[in-house]
């Protein structure tokens, strides 16, 4: 019998699997975003057939470091910014599992960035949910990467000097190979795009706008919105590069000029995995690790014996 038996287990899935028992309810302030996240991410799994036991949510820190309280499966909460590097552990070594990653724009795209960067040019077969309200909530307001120049903070009291990061920019040119951006104002939508996301098959990053009515109220709602899947004004080739990177381009700068676009921005489905890449020129094992070492009778192996020196 395998050590994992519940992954690929076929049978009905409710939403209502996801919410712990223990601590059911979120604390996030009222109003918040991140309750958006929450329920899009509960709708999707049934979505795409996984079980809480076949999935893993590694969190950072901040307010987004509480999803993993408020969900109902594995769950890693790591140090700030480092909800990747562990993502892409738990997911080399156990590549049939689901795996999460979730983040603020200060833990994803500052203090994690270079992780960011990495996780998508290698494109590590996981979903990256990052919570992006322009500002640092838990630790009371503080100018973030994604905060607009001239926003007023308490580390920035005569307004930032600073453009804030292209995020969606950023992830087309690390190299990730689906890329969105949803808002907790469209829930239908962010259901959908999360769903995808984690179905794609490589390196998912979902730039998720979640309103911060206590810290930064600048940022307002996020509404009116528009779906530019759904929009007539735009039309472009979301698996061609180019056109996905102007897109982009033009979705970043509207956003601080009042106009919220949403939507798919780029989708590379022939890309193969880190881990399929690795399997393929027989750097990794096809049997997973966390399968192998969780069989008594396995043998353990060294790295370090299965490097060759040279003098």
């Amino acid at each position: 019998m395998s050590a994992f038996s519940a992954i690929d287990e076929e049978r009905e899935i409710d939403r209502d699997e996801f919410t712990p028992g223990i601590e059911p309810q979120p604390t996030w302030c009222p109003g918040c975003g991140d309750f958006g996240v929450l329920k899009a991410l509960k709708q999707a799994m049934p979505e795409v057939g996984r079980t809480p036991e076949e999935t893993l949510l590694c969190t950072g820190i901040g307010c987004s470091g509480k999803l993993s309280s408020y969900f109902e499966s594995y769950g890693f909460h790591t140090i700030h910014g480092r909800s990747l590097p562990v993502a892409r552990a738990a997911k080399l070594a156990n590549p049939g599992l689901e795996v999460i990653a979730a983040g603020g724009d200060g833990d994803g795209y500052g203090i994690g960035g270079n992780h960011f960067i990495h996780t998508a040019r290698e494109n590590h077969d996981m979903t990256y949910i990052v919570f992006n309200n322009e500002i640092f909530g838990l630790t009371k307001g503080q100018t973030s990467p994604t905060s607009p120049m001239g926003h007023k903070s308490k580390t920035q009291p005569h307004g930032s000097a600073k453009s804030p990061i292209r995020p969606l920019s950023l992830s087309l040119t690390a190299g990730a190979t689906y890329v969105a951006r949803t808002a907790a104002v469209n829930p239908n939508q962010a259901k959908e795009i999360l769903a995808e996301a984690i179905e794609h098959d490589g390196f998912a990053h979902v730039d998720f706008l979640t309103q911060c009515p206590t810290w930064n109220k600048d940022a307002k709602q996020y509404v009116p919105y528009t779906d530019v899947q759904q929009s007539d004004d735009y039309d472009f080739d979301v698996t061609d590069r180019e056109e996905a990177g102007k897109m982009m381009y033009e979705v970043e700068s509207k956003l601080y000029e009042g106009e919220v676009l949403t939507g798919r921005f780029y989708v590379d489905e022939d890309r193969p995995s880190y881990g399929e890449e690795k399997r393929a020129i027989g750097e990794m094992p096809e049997e997973p690790l966390a399968e192998k070492y969780f069989d008594d009778d396995a043998e353990w192996e060294r790295s370090a014996d299965l490097m060759h020196y040279h003098r």
